[in-house]
């Protein structure tokens, strides 16, 4: 069982960009992916207690606890390598005001950021990284 699994929109252009970063500065391969459409990502999400339909979150599964939007991205960021694990002093910015602006990026993400049809172009070794 990997050490972390990400769950996506799989038709956001923005969310499958951030699967490429994460998967990008992530050597060590901590983390493991499954869009929320697919049936591994909806079972994930619904076995901890999360509407697979709502795909206005990323989300988290990390030691058995599901964590959603900013506190979702930032312990993300927290484990990359490179500068972004300075990123996790951004928890002390009040969670109401981080999900706020979260909140505004995803719900406009389509319009600015597009929407995809297809799957995620998968590159050489990136397999083993989504579950299936």
């Amino acid at each position: 069982m990997p050490q972390a699994v990400v769950l996506f929109d799989g038709v956001c252009n923005l969310c499958n960009g951030a699967v490429q970063f994460i998967i990008e500065r992530d050597p060590a391969g901590l983390f493991q992916f499954a869009s929320l459409q697919s049936p591994a990502g909806s079972a994930l999400a619904e076995r901890h207690g999360i509407d697979a339909a709502a795909l206005d979150s990323v989300i988290l599964i990390e030691a058995g606890r599901a964590y959603q939007r900013s506190d979702a991205a930032l312990r993300i960021a927290a484990q990359l390598h490179g500068w972004w694990s300075r990123l996790r002093w951004l928890r002390l910015v009040p969670r109401p005001l981080r999900d706020w602006i979260y909140d505004g990026v995803a719900r406009h993400r389509y319009r600015i950021f597009g929407r995809r049809e297809e799957c995620l172009l998968m590159l050489p070794g990136w397999q083993e990284r989504f579950l299936s």
